[in-house]
């Protein structure tokens, strides 16, 4: 009967086969293992950055009670578990603002079956006329309109701070969210809708929670 052990010949053989298989399996590791280190150090390529809005320490926001255009009542705190994306304007809405508002309606509504997860809120910086109000709420279905007293809006708004001051500052920025009620990335007026969308997309994808 034939000896089926490997001959002397046959070694380096073997060997090349397994040098090609750990190679092989290493360049399919690597991008693995350079996301890891990216992700556990924080560390980003000089001058360049993954998110194309202003990412901001997280920031905890007040847990404001606001009025809703039917007459409710909402407190902040029970929108925690999912993400918002929130403008703070006057009304009437100009065409600024109504920019701000078509935008994030496409940036949510572009997140497929993750759009579940994601508020729309508009804050009135000032009192309003209801009828304002309910127009606004008509125009964008799904956005929550919400107004309170001078006193509870402006110290909700000193909670909306970037580099470029606060929500009272006449900004008109897009602020985002987090599930657990921290302010954590801005927009400014004018902004790539599609940039939003990636950067949201990304959030909602590394999210294990809202």
């Amino acid at each position: 009967m034939q000896s089926m052990e490997p001959t002397a010949a046959d070694q380096p053989g073997r060997r090349r086969g397994r040098r090609t298989l750990v190679l092989v399996t290493a360049l399919f590791m690597l991008p693995v293992v350079l996301a890891t280190v990216l992700f556990v150090t924080g560390w980003r390529p000089s001058g360049r950055s993954l998110q194309y809005g202003e990412l901001l320490a997280p920031r905890p926001i007040g847990d404001a009670a606001l009025s809703t255009v039917d007459g409710g009542t909402l407190r902040l705190s029970e929108l925690q578990g999912r993400w918002a994306l929130v403008v703070f304007d006057n009304l009437p809405c100009d065409d600024r603002c109504q920019a701000n508002l078509y935008s994030v309606q496409q940036v949510r509504l572009a997140q497929g079956r993750d759009a579940r997860r994601v508020e729309r809120l508009f804050i009135a910086l000032a009192p309003s006329e209801e009828r304002l109000r309910t127009g606004l709420a008509g125009r964008y279905p799904g956005l929550r309109v919400l107004h309170g007293t001078a006193a509870a809006v402006s110290t909700l708004a000193r909670d909306f701070v970037t580099a470029d001051g606060t929500a009272l500052d006449g900004l008109a920025h897009v602020y985002v969210v987090d599930p657990n009620g921290n302010l954590v990335m801005s927009y400014p007026p004018g902004a790539d809708p599609s940039g939003m969308r990636k950067d949201l997309a990304r959030l909602l994808r590394l999210s294990r929670i809202g």
